[in-house]
């Protein structure tokens, strides 16, 4: 951490000799460790001897979680670098307060916005990947992936990967949509996917992305995925039958973008260091915005035309609506 950086947040942190128990130790070095684990993602374990004993260390993030150190700090921050230019801020649920570059989760004019956040999450912590493990090999099948979260999804699994995007699409539009977003195949979701994904994988797949239809597809899936495959889904259904997938040992994930904030998490910072990866990456080129429809101001209007075209099953890409009209 350079010393500018420290000046800001040291008068911040608690006293360092608490009510009990004898003197901390340096919260510098404390902070500088937490900001590498997230920044690494290295386990707890692993963390290099020069930071002390990883148990510490972590005990520290969770206490100053639970007592709120960190959202006083996040809190004065956010109120430091309000009008620093290209700096944006995602409020979560609880309001939880995640610093990102204004070109975070893949768009340069509108701010941060969840699809990057998920797709991201879903990918490297769901089902396991490594950002940057160009020598993996495999298939990953992204549904509906001319969508927000599928084309984000492709996009990272591109560029970040060495595996084989499958997207499904349904119309020709969408379909180009879902290559230019880095779908090397795309078969249609509204036909039989096991014969269309055989054509291209004949042994099968390695990872399910589920962005939609998750219930009706279940048992597609059940028969595209390789042994010990996985899935991992983000949308909304009733039952379904978990048992197709005990026969191949196939995983089943949850990603939910709040999970974090929603539970207050010790780890719900780490948001902050993905959405500013995604935003490097935008920088570089190496990702685009998936926003291709922009209704105007939030109004009663514009948010009916909103949920028009998604209900329509034909919306491509994100929909956007920004600003309220004026009072």
């Amino acid at each position: 951490m350079a010393d500018a950086q420290w000046v800001r947040i040291e008068p911040l942190l608690p006293d360092r000799t608490p009510k009990r128990g004898g003197r901390w130790r340096d919260h510098r070095e404390v902070v500088d460790a937490i900001a590498f684990k997230f920044r690494t993602g290295t386990q707890w374990v692993r963390l290099p001897e020069k930071y002390g004993n990883w148990r510490g260390v972590c005990n520290r993030l969770r206490m100053w979680a639970v007592d709120g150190t960190w959202e006083r700090v996040f809190t004065a921050l956010v109120a430091q670098a309000d009008a620093d230019e290209g700096v944006g801020w995602a409020v979560s649920v609880d309001s939880t307060v995640v610093r990102a570059h204004q070109h975070a989760a893949g768009a340069r004019k509108e701010g941060p916005r969840p699809t990057g956040l998920t797709a991201w999450e879903g990918l490297f912590e769901r089902l396991g990947l490594h950002d940057g493990a160009l020598k993996n090999s495999g298939t990953l099948l992204v549904t509906a992936a001319a969508g927000g979260v599928g084309a984000m999804a492709a996009q990272l699994a591109r560029a970040l990967t060495g595996l084989t995007v499958i997207g499904t699409a349904s119309r020709p539009e969408s379909a180009r949509f879902a290559r230019r977003m880095g779908a090397t195949h795309v078969v249609d979701h509204h036909k039989s996917l096991p014969p269309q994904v055989a054509a291209i994988a004949p042994d099968g797949v390695d990872f399910v992305f589920s962005t939609a239809g998750t219930d009706v597809n279940m048992a597609a899936y059940a028969d595209v995925l390789k042994p010990m495959g996985q899935i991992v889904a983000i949308d909304d259904f009733g039952p379904v039958e978990i048992g197709l997938l005990k026969s191949k040992s196939i995983s089943f994930h949850w990603e939910f973008m709040f999970t974090r904030s929603l539970h207050r998490t010790p780890d719900r910072a780490v948001q902050g260091y993905v959405l500013n990866q995604i935003a490097r990456l935008v920088d570089a080129g190496i990702l685009t915005t998936t926003a291709t429809t922009d209704l105007g101001t939030i109004n009663a209007q514009n948010l009916r035309e909103a949920h028009r075209v998604l209900e329509s099953g034909k919306a491509i890409g994100k929909i956007t609506l920004n600003g309220f009209p004026p009072a």
